[in-house]
């Protein structure tokens, strides 16, 4: 485990220091997969363009397991990035943990890359494509004023997190997500029909609150209970909305994101789980799932009473 450990820091600090926003290092490295040398190279130029500053940024590394096989090592590391940035007159900290998978040949990181990437899909993400015919709206009275306020805190203090009150999953992006419009006083309903509404017992949920896919057509279809509005720019959103994601542009939606703060300019920064991100960018750019080919679905939730 020593050596393990001694030769991933020795990568992170010689090989991939990109992650941490230093140009030079981009080319000429031992090491790095293609989609993470452009990922960081599309976050540097994103920071360009907004006229945003790393002022000082950290990795920290932590392994998690490891397995011999034969001269190679195996092994599963946490790594967080801290960025501290400054825009304009704005400065916050950025934050993003990532669950990676590296392996050693020898004293030689020989592979790297994350364990469950942005926009990753398991099987049961799979299957609610298929059933996402059965997503139904019933009729719920029940009123609701959205508290933004309440819905970002726990955004905040679960960002990194996992609240033993719910499950929790290995793509998790939209299951934390619900909890947190759930935490602004958002209504369940369609109980116990997996296919309809949107809902939580623990026992169960319904598609529409663990996966992104169903989670996106349910707030574009929903007129009672939990609803939203689509807006046309990222600018328009608030605290406590929400942005869906589809990498690929093939209409399936993988990601699902909470608007927790603004940058200087009055675009969202945002937080998620899956790779768990906290005032992130919204555009996802640094993303190695990110395509040129990627859609975005803006929803500002509303209250019952607010719509028309």
């Amino acid at each position: 485990m020593k050596k393990t450990i001694e030769v991933l820091e020795q990568y992170w600090k010689n090989c991939l220091v990109c992650f941490v926003g230093e140009e030079d290092h981009l080319n000429g490295n031992s090491f790095i997969r293609e989609e993470d040398a452009d990922a960081c190279k599309r976050k540097l130029k994103e920071q360009k363009t907004r006229q945003c500053t790393t002022m000082k940024n950290s990795v920290d590394v932590e392994v998690l397991n490891h397995e011999h096989l034969g001269e190679r090592v195996v092994f599963d590391y946490l790594m967080k990035i801290t960025y501290f940035h400054f825009h304009k007159k704005k400065a916050y900290l950025e934050e993003i943990n990532q669950y990676r998978r590296g392996v050693i040949d020898g004293e030689e990181m020989v592979d790297d890359y994350l364990v469950y990437p942005d926009g990753y899909s398991d099987n049961e993400e799979i299957d609610s494509y298929k059933k996402l015919d059965l997503i139904t709206d019933q009729r719920n009275n029940e009123r609701f004023e959205y508290e933004r306020l309440a819905a970002t805190r726990y955004a905040e203090r679960w960002w990194d997190d996992y609240n033993p009150e719910y499950n929790s999953f290995d793509v998790d992006c939209t299951n934390y997500i619900s909890q947190c419009l759930r935490a602004g006083g958002a209504p369940m309903k369609g109980i116990p029909n997996r296919g309809e509404g949107w809902w939580n017992t623990n026992e169960n949920w319904s598609f529409s609150w663990a996966v992104a896919h169903s989670f996106r057509w349910y707030l574009s279809g929903s007129n009672s209970g939990l609803q939203a509005r689509e807006v046309s720019s990222a600018e328009e959103l608030m605290r406590g909305d929400v942005i869906c994601y589809d990498f690929n542009g093939d209409g399936r939606w993988q990601h699902t994101t909470i608007v927790v703060d603004k940058d200087a300019n009055r675009m969202p920064l945002v937080n998620a789980h899956t790779t768990n991100s906290r005032m992130r960018y919204w555009a996802y750019e640094d993303s190695t799932a990110w395509t040129p080919k990627i859609n975005y679905k803006f929803f500002q939730i509303v209250e019952q009473s607010n719509l028309k």
